[in-house]
């Protein structure tokens, strides 16, 4: 499946299993990344890519990464959040990153320096 086809159904399950309540909620979100890489210098490389792409796209997400200092056996873990001003300007700016082959193609890229481990979604109350 196409990355552009992925990025719209995520667009829109984001727009249909939300309620009005949770869309009325004004609050802050972050979809948070936990990844795994071998190449720390190449993938903070292309995230400073990334975030000059969503600067020139006008995208509201803040793209922000975090690393484990002192956590045990997770020491070392690479923590990427995208700040969203509120669960509309999520489902927006995923609907422009799908429309956008600049960048599914840096997607595609930042995949070759990275493994997913968990990726969840948290809201402020």
């Amino acid at each position: 499946m196409k990355k552009t086809t992925v990025f719209s159904i995520v667009a829109a399950l984001l727009l249909c299993a939300l309620s009005t309540a949770a869309f009325a909620q004004k609050g802050p979100v972050s979809r948070v990344l936990t990844v795994k890489t071998d190449n720390l210098a190449g993938y903070l490389q292309q995230l400073d890519k990334g975030k000059q792409m969503m600067k020139s796209m006008g995208l509201q997400g803040q793209l922000r990464v975090w690393r484990a200092q002192f956590a045990g056996p997770e020491a070392g873990t690479v923590v990427v959040v995208l700040e969203y001003p509120s669960l509309a300007a999520l489902a927006s700016d995923y609907s422009k990153m799908g429309a956008n082959t600049d960048f599914q193609n840096w997607v595609k890229d930042l995949d070759k320096v990275r493994t997913i481990v968990s990726d969840s979604l948290y809201a402020e109350w």
